[in-house]
């Protein structure tokens, strides 16, 4: 899969902290988001892992000014090792759980939730996420509730930002920030305390104003500075 809106719109919403050093890009593909969370946090060590191959991802860090900070690694994520853990996950999944697959293996691969279940992408988050990092994600609005059902009790939403195409069409894509909702076992069950209690900030952004390829200034500031330097 090549470049397209879901991933230009993670790599720019998702929130970059400057404490941040650590940061993973779940099914990767071409690097894109990998490689704008790079171009955002000039002190941070990205590394992208894929299923599939990823000589695209390594051609095209090389080809950018944030070689020497990008790595890739060919390997499921539920098999993914680290010496250390991630201050920032992020993920554009495959995500049709139950609607047909394609003849194109490739294009079912990445399309459907087929070689990394809801489940496994949650508990490989719970796995290798450091202590207050956080998780972003975009799917479809009807596979982003089966995902928040698949995270309940375990990953908390903080955030979460519905995508609309056009301001008279319904919201298409869901944009969620999670943090770990579990509490140490000697911590008392005070929910002030837990994460999951909090209310998430929601809010919606619009992608096109309706009128054939006129963007919403609101998407052009989300996005402008990928547009500009990548």
């Amino acid at each position: 899969m090549k470049v397209g809106t879901d991933g230009v719109l993670l790599g720019a919403w998702a929130a970059v902290q400057p404490q941040d050093r650590r940061m993973l890009d779940i099914g990767t593909g071409t690097g894109l988001i990998a490689l704008m969370l790079a171009q955002r946090a000039p002190e941070a060590h990205v590394t992208g892992v894929d299923i599939d191959d990823v000589g695209q991802a390594r051609e095209n860090a090389a080809a950018s000014p944030w070689s020497g900070r990008v790595a890739f690694a060919q390997c499921p994520v539920q098999e993914f090792e680290t010496p250390e853990p991630f201050d920032l996950i992020v993920s554009n999944p495959p995500f049709f759980v139950d609607s047909l697959t394609c003849p194109d293996g490739g294009r079912t691969a990445a399309r459907h939730a087929v070689h990394l279940p809801f489940g496994d992408l949650r508990d490989a988050v719970l796995r290798l996420l450091a202590p207050g990092g956080r998780f972003a994600v975009i799917l479809p609005t009807a596979e982003a509730e089966r995902f928040l059902a698949v995270c309940a009790g375990r990953l908390a939403l903080v955030r979460r930002t519905d995508v609309r195409t056009t301001p008279r069409r319904p919201a298409k894509r869901a944009l969620m920030e999670f943090v770990c909702a579990d509490r140490p076992a000697d911590r008392p069950a005070d929910r002030s305390a837990d994460c999951s209690a909090a209310v998430p900030e929601v809010s919606e952004l619009v992608v096109g104003t309706g009128e054939h390829e006129c963007y919403t200034p609101e998407y052009r500031a989300l996005t402008r500075d990928f547009y500009l330097k990548f």
